[in-house]
C-alpha cells in the first residue's frame, strides 16, 4: 500500500477511509494543487520550447532580406530541373530521334524502366563501359533533383544549430554531382559517337551549365548567412505567470518553483521567483534554457548555423 503524503503513514488494507488515520488529512485532496500547478508548468514549458522553434522557423523564412533572397535561390535549382541538360540526336534507316534529357523525362523513364536489360548491355564489350557512363550520369542527376526539392523542403530548419551546415552540404553535393554528371556524359557522347559515327550525337545544352550556376549562387548566399548570422526575435512566453527565462534559471538552480507558486498569486510568484534567483546569485540570461526562451536575443548559433 501507498504511504500518507503528509506524515508518511504506511496505509494498511483496512485503510479504506479517505483521511488518514494517523494525521486525518484528505488523502484525495492533499497536495491538489501543487499536482495542478505542476500540470500547468509542464505544458506551459512545452509551449515555451515550441514557440522557439516557431520563431525560428520564421527567422528562416523572413529574418531578413538575405532569408527573403535564399528562399528564391532556392527555387530556382528546382526551376533549372526541367530545363533540357543535354540533347541527343540518333540517325539510322528508318530512325530519326531527337530528343531533350531533363528531371521530368529522367523521372518519367525510372518507373518503367527495365533495369535488367540495362544491366545486360552494360555488361557489353562493345558498349558496356559507355552505358556505364550514361547510366551514373543520369543517376546523378537524379540524386540533384532530390537534394533539390529537400534543400526547399528543409529550408525552415536553417535557423537550427546545424541548418546552416545542412543547407550547403544538400547545394554543394548537387553542384558536385552535376559537375560529375556533365563530365561522364560527356565522355559518353564522345565515345559513343566513336562507335556509332554518323548515327549519334550527344551533347549538353544550356540547362546544365543555368543548374551549376544557381546551385553556386544558393551555396554563396547560405555562406554569407553564415558570416552575418540572422536575428532570432523570440516571443516572450510565461510559465505560471513567471517570464519563461526566469522560470528555467530557477528550475537549473534547483529551486522549488510549484512550492513558491502555490497559494499565492502570479504577481507574488514572480516576486518570490526573483528573489530566490537573488539569494542564489543567478542571472537568468546565464543559464543557456533560459536564454534560449528570451526575446529578441541573437543567437549566436546561427552564425555557425541552424
Amino acid at each position: 500500500m501507498a504511504n500518507c503524503l503528509k506524515c508518511g503513514y504506511h496505509l494498511k488494507l483496512t485503510d479504506w477511509r479517505p483521511n488518514c488515520p494517523n494525521c486525518g488529512v484528505n488523502l484525495v485532496y492533499y497536495g491538489m494543487e501543487e499536482r495542478l500547478l505542476a500540470d500547468a508548468d509542464r505544458a506551459e514549458t512545452e509551449h515555451a520550447h515550441f514557440q522557439k522553434k516557431i520563431d525560428r522557423v520564421k527567422a528562416s523564412f523572413a529574418g531578413s532580406k538575405l532569408a527573403i533572397t535564399r528562399i528564391v535561390l532556392t527555387v530556382i535549382p528546382i526551376a533549372c530541373l526541367f530545363l533540357p541538360w543535354a540533347k541527343v540526336k540518333i540517325m539510322a534507316p528508318y530512325i530519326n530521334i531527337t530528343t531533350d534529357i531533363n528531371a521530368y523525362k529522367l523521372f518519367s523513364k525510372v518507373s518503367g524502366f527495365d533495369f535488367g536489360g540495362l544491366f545486360t548491355i552494360m555488361g557489353s564489350k562493345i558498349v558496356g563501359h559507355d552505358f556505364t557512363l550514361f547510366f551514373i550520369a543520369m543517376a546523378c542527376m537524379l540524386i540533384t533533383s532530390v537534394f533539390a526539392l529537400f534543400a526547399l523542403i528543409l529550408l525552415f530548419l536553417s535557423c537550427s544549430p546545424k541548418g546552416i551546415a545542412r543547407n550547403l552540404t544538400l547545394s554543394t553535393t548537387g553542384l558536385i554531382l552535376t559537375g560529375v554528371a556533365a563530365y561522364l556524359f560527356t565522355n559518353y557522347s564522345a565515345s559513343f559517337a566513336k562507335i556509332f559515327p554518323g548515327a549519334y550525337t550527344g551533347s549538353l545544352s544550356f540547362g546544365v551549365f543555368i543548374l551549376m550556376v544557381a546551385l553556386a549562387a544558393e551555396i554563396g548566399i547560405n555562406i554569407v548567412i553564415a558570416k552575418v548570422g540572422i536575428e532570432v526575435k523570440y516571443k516572450q512566453t510565461y510559465i505560471g505567470g513567471i517570464p519563461s527565462e526566469e522560470y528555467f534559471a530557477a528550475k537549473a538552480a534547483g529551486i522549488d518553483v510549484v512550492s513558491l507558486q502555490a497559494h499565492a498569486t502570479e504577481e507574488e510568484a514572480v516576486q518570490a521567483v526573483e528573489k530566490a534567483l537573488q539569494e542564489k546569485s543567478v542571472n537568468a540570461e546565464t543559464v543557456p534554457e533560459a536564454k534560449d526562451a528570451a526575446p529578441e536575443v541573437k543567437d549566436d548559433e546561427i552564425k555557425v548555423d541552424e
